[in-house]
């Protein structure tokens, strides 16, 4: 149980050393390599496997709004990278209040390990996506964005499922597709 959570934090801490390479002054390096991503959403999954196999905490106190995760491929297409990002951050936003107000209503020890790494590596990705200079969201006064597809859960399973799609699909496609991790192939 400590282990995993320290793995999350673990994985963060080497992010941070090589991107400030300490005594070396030199810009944020992107970060292209998708097996940091593959690396969240494996313990995406295994939050979403804990609270599956545990009998507390299943339902939430109140539907909380979670971002779209279909995606269709013909429309992500043809928006463009910043529209995509956007749509990203905004959804890694709703995701990080959802799991936030998940934790308030669990009481397990263990599921709490869960969602505190889940909450560690939202914000993770988000400073990956900081070193592909894509900009963070900033959230309008009521919320979300018009125009971005969200729905309600209101279920702690549906929530952390929600997760790892969301993961797997809007956050992996950004991410496969970064201008700047593709400048060198042709």
């Amino acid at each position: 149980m400590f282990h995993n959570s320290s793995r999350g934090l673990f994985t963060f801490l080497l992010m941070l050393l090589e991107w400030t390479k300490p005594g070396i002054s030199s810009p944020l390096r992107p970060i292209c390599d998708l097996r940091v991503l593959k690396h969240f959403i494996e313990e995406a999954r295994d939050a979403e496997a804990a609270m599956l196999a545990c009998k507390e905490g299943r339902g939430l106190p109140e539907p909380v709004t979670v971002p779209q995760t279909k995606v269709d491929i013909n429309v992500w297409e043809r928006k463009n990278a910043l529209e995509q990002a956007q749509e990203v951050q905004s959804g890694l936003w709703l995701l990080n209040q959802a799991i936030g107000s998940l934790r308030t209503s669990v009481t397990n020890t263990a599921l709490h390990s869960h969602i505190d790494n889940s909450l560690r590596n939202i914000f993770s990705i988000g400073q990956v996506l900081r070193s592909l200079n894509i900009q963070e969201y900033t959230p309008p006064a009521g919320g979300v964005a018009g125009g971005e597809e969200t729905w309600r859960v209101s279920s702690a399973s549906e929530l952390l499922q929600v997760h790892v799609n969301f993961l797997r699909g809007k956050v992996h496609l950004l991410l496969s597709n970064a201008p700047i991790c593709n400048q060198g192939s042709s």
